[in-house]
């Protein structure tokens, strides 16, 4: 079968400081007409920090589209034909003060493909040396070092909501598991 839906036309709906919204009119593998709110995203780093004592360095700080403090692993937006990996080094060290002997991508993911484009890089970063948080003016957020084996369980019990960092722990908890810490 084919799924391909195909675009007809696009019209730009709203230009925000990070998302713009298009709504595109397609054409649907049946020939019908259908609309699709799309939001355009440049698209992030995400860092899974991982320590030789099995910890991530997390991320506290509050979201508003939630209106809850968030625990997350670090992460940030990629300006405009920036490298995933250079602006991974550079997340972690504003983020968490932290730099690293190792920074490696483990996957890339689609966040929410249902009306979004946004791609996470996934990097797995070891050989940790703290120094000094540096975080956005706008950013208030601290940074604390956890036991993996403590952030699954919050994970399971819902404390953790963000999937990405979901994601990260997860594949942190694997990385642990199978391997050791011998990445």
């Amino acid at each position: 079968m084919n799924y391909e839906e195909k675009m007809i036309s696009k019209k730009h709906i709203y230009q925000g400081n990070i998302i713009s919204i298009e709504s595109q009119t397609v054409e649907l593998p049946d020939g019908r007409e259908a609309t699709r709110d799309v939001v355009l995203h440049p698209g992030a780093s995400v860092i899974i920090p991982l320590s030789e004592e099995g910890e991530l360095y997390m991320v506290k700080q509050y979201r508003k589209p939630i209106d809850s403090v968030s625990l997350e692993i670090p992460a940030g937006k990629l300006d405009q034909g920036e490298d995933p990996l250079v602006c991974a080094e550079r997340e972690l060290r504003e983020e968490t003060g932290l730099s690293a002997d190792s920074i490696r991508h483990m996957i890339s993911i689609h966040s929410t493909p249902g009306f979004s484009n946004e791609i996470l890089h996934m990097y797995l970063a070891t050989g940790l040396k703290e120094g000094e948080l540096c975080a956005d003016e706008d950013e208030f957020i601290t940074s604390e070092k956890m036991p993996v084996d403590i952030l699954v369980n919050m994970v399971m019990t819902g404390e953790i909501t963000d999937a990405k960092s979901i994601i990260g722990i997860l594949l942190a908890e694997r990385i642990i598991k199978n391997k050791g810490l011998q990445y």
